[in-house]
């Protein structure tokens, strides 16, 4: 299976030592439990980075290396890590002027409570493996990471993994991709037999057969043959399918199609990885990470398939202060330096790292950089490659790698570090907000000192992670993605930073909205001898398209309020919206129009317009029947049968909405929307209903108005103790 890369060229540096042609930057996403960190352990087994395979059961793979995740068998950040590949044919090394690939590989988590790691790893790859579960199919987490992939235009390849499990459909996997993501997906290889009959796969587009020897127990010994008699037919009919799927959108396939020549595996590989580059096709393989099969294969599509960072568009950011003029950075080694900081991490022994994607030119130790969000220059003393938890000091960084720098200040995620001559800031990543937030405080008031240093750090580190004091009741509240989310930062206080806390009850992040249309009016007037204070405005306020946000704007003629103060009943409105009237939650989905006012030409000021906006807006969201809103979860249920009635009489109680029930060979899913007020302590009662044999899975989906019946005692538990006495 030759590489299909094209001859070297003028951007590369003579130093450097791996070619951006022979570079891969990839990540490794899926569904939680579909297998990709044991697929990464394989993957780095094969490559020779590691002389003994782990396994996440055990907990001694490596890129699961934090304590919590060995301990609860999931991966929680995102690891990076390099290794090296030589294509094998018939026992020949084939690589791209005697170098083997380097490839770059980030093991993402697959529970939505760590979605942030996925977001920001996919902001700087140039491609990704989809790990899809060979009997689960494509599962609600898969369908979060493919979007996250679509949304950064990352090209992709899937690898439908557990074809050796019980149940395992290869067929039904390609199915509802296609189905169910949209996906223009088609295999590349398919599988020999499956569950205990898995033995190999079949190179559709060679026209070969890999073979597993069942004697080796590592999985390094397959022979690559003719594909046996009884597949043949299947074989021939996938490479039909496949031609013409590639042939639907290639120019050059098309014609040979058309003039009924025959397409080469040559011409075929190129174009499917024209196609993949292009984000118009994803080239399906399959195998089971676990049993050891496939892995190889799927290493050499990586390869084929794949783009290096030439084969991606130039990275595009804009100028400081001039957003509607965009700035290309291409992939050349001679140009200047740009990148971008995408993940910071407290190392405890070299302290804060800061990882980032090298877009253009290259930095070497002693060099300075420019941050343009703060306008500060800093001198580079350490530059690292990262081998998950292990630090590997280098002079030089270039195009196209990822790395980490150690020692500078007042780096956020997100920030562009670049040349100082260049001008541009890359677009950060963009992340969801929390939906779920508890009060916590120190058990001692020596880890009250502590406390303090710790959260900050970890905000830092996580940008879906908040910590902020309620001034209505002087609580310190931490905000996450979930409970699990919180529950690891609690013991990464304790384990890291030596602070033991205890946690209230978690807060729902509710929000508040209107119902209808009404109008308000904000007068604040002030006399004590001086000059005084006096604003006026009168302001309407309507309800907006659910998810479309805030907007305020002014309609105000004739000079009613003069357009300096404009602003300042702008401010008042933004003020008075994020502190509620209902219930003190934000207030969302509205349109505040400021349509009338009355100024006096001596005490008028800023302040007292600011006043009348927030009068005004409080007023007016009174009449127009404000409603509390509450974030619904979509989940979904895996379960055996026999356990289905149970399950669903439980998310019933739980004001769950049964959306759809499937079955799906031994299993049934049932899918809901379920109020995530009532999703705390669901992990430990479907536990409890199914003898440990059910799992479930949810995901943020909208927010809905709080049913009258429970909305008394929200708003009860909303009042400072003072108002409720």
């Amino acid at each position: 299976m030759e590489a299909v890369i094209d001859k070297p060229n003028s951007v590369n540096s003579p130093k450097r030592k791996y070619l951006m042609e022979c570079t891969r930057n990839i990540g490794i996403a899926a569904h939680i439990d579909a297998g990709k960190t044991t697929t990464t352990e394989r993957i780095l087994f094969y490559t020779g980075l590691i002389h003994k395979m782990g396994d996440v059961d055990d907990g001694n793979t490596v890129t699961d290396w934090m304590e919590q995740e060995r301990e609860r068998g999931i991966t929680i950040t995102s690891a990076a890590t390099t290794c090296y590949w030589t294509q094998k044919e018939d026992g020949v090394a084939k690589s791209y002027s005697g170098v083997p690939f380097r490839i770059n590989i980030i093991d993402t988590p697959g529970h939505v409570d760590f979605t942030a790691e996925v977001e920001r790893s996919m902001r700087v790859l140039d491609g990704a493996v989809a790990v899809f579960c060979a009997v689960a199919g494509v599962q609600p987490q898969s369908e979060t990471v493919w979007r996250q992939a679509t949304k950064y235009r990352v090209p992709r390849i899937a690898f439908v993994n557990k074809m050796d499990r019980t149940g395992a459909n290869f067929e039904n996997a390609v199915s509802e991709m296609r189905k169910k993501l949209g996906a223009y997906a088609y295999p590349v290889f398919i599988p020999i037999g499956k569950e205990d009959y898995l033995t190999g796969m079949i190179d559709v587009v060679s026209q070969k057969a890999v073979i597993y020897d069942s004697s080796d127990p590592i999985g390094l010994k397959y022979d690559v043959i003719d594909i046996p008699e009884e597949h043949r037919d299947r074989a021939r009919l996938a490479l039909s399918e496949l031609i013409d799927a590639v042939g639907n959108k290639d120019d050059e396939v098309a014609e040979l199609v058309i003039e009924d020549k025959p397409v080469s595996s040559v011409v075929l590989k190129r174009a499917i990885r024209r196609l993949t580059c292009n984000l118009e096709l994803v080239p399906v393989l399959c195998g089971s990470a676990f049993k050891k099969k496939g892995v190889q294969p799927l290493l050499d599509a990586v390869v084929d398939y794949l783009p290096s960072p030439l084969d991606v568009p130039p990275a595009v950011g804009e100028e400081p202060g001039n957003p509607e003029i965009s700035v290309k950075i291409p992939a050349d080694d001679n140009g200047k330096f740009c990148s971008l900081a995408f993940k910071l991490w407290t190392d405890p022994f070299v302290g804060k790292l800061i990882f980032f994607r090298v877009y253009g030119g290259s930095m070497s130790k002693g060099d300075t950089i420019f941050n343009p969000r703060t306008k500060r220059r800093e001198r580079v003393s350490r530059l690292m490659m990262i081998q998950a938890d292990k630090r590997i000091e280098v002079e030089t960084v270039y195009s196209g790698d990822i790395a980490a720098l150690v020692g500078l200040r007042n780096i956020t995620t997100g920030d562009t570090l670049c040349d100082e001559n260049l001008e541009v800031l890359l677009e950060p990543p963009t992340f969801p907000e929390p939906v779920i937030s508890m009060a916590i405080e120190p058990k001692t008031k020596a880890d009250r000192d502590k406390m303090g240093e710790g959260l900050q750090r970890l905000a830092e580190e996580d940008p879906t992670f908040r910590c902020f004091t309620n001034e209505e009741t002087g609580q310190l509240i931490i905000a996450g993605m979930g409970e699990l989310h919180l529950e690891i930062i609690r013991d990464r206080l304790l384990r890291e930073f030596k602070v033991d806390a205890n946690a209230g009850a978690p807060q729902i992040a509710y929000r508040e909205t209107v119902s209808r249309s009404a109008e308000g009016e904000g007068k604040f007037i002030r006399q004590s001898g001086g000059r005084g204070q006096y604003g006026h405005a009168i302001i309407t306020i309507e309800p907006n398209e659910p998810g479309k946000g805030t907007e305020i704007e002014s309609k105000v003629v004739g000079g009613t309020i003069p357009k300096e103060y404009i602003p300042a009943v702008i401010n008042g409105i933004n003020e008075a919206i994020k502190g509620g009237v209902l219930a003190g939650y934000p207030i969302v989905d509205v349109t505040v129009k400021i349509i009338e006012g009355s100024f006096h030409e001596v005490d008028s000021s800023e302040l007292a317009f600011k006043m009348a906006g927030i009068f005004a807006l409080k007023e007016a969201v009174k009449k127009a029947h404000p409603i509390l809103l509450e974030p619904v979860m979509k989940v979904e249920v895996s379960t055996p049968d026999e356990y289905q009635g149970d399950l669903l009489g439980d998310l019933n109680r739980r004001r769950g909405k049964i959306q759809s029930i499937e079955i799906k060979g031994m299993y049934t899913l049932l899918y809901a929307e379920v109020p995530l007020a009532e999703m705390f302590g669901y992990a430990t009662a479907i536990r409890s209903l199914s003898k440990g044999r059910a799992s479930y899975s949810m995901e943020p989906f909208r927010f809905e108005q709080v049913p009258s019946s429970i909305l008394a005692g929200i708003l009860d538990t909303t009042k400072p103790k003072a108002a409720r006495a």
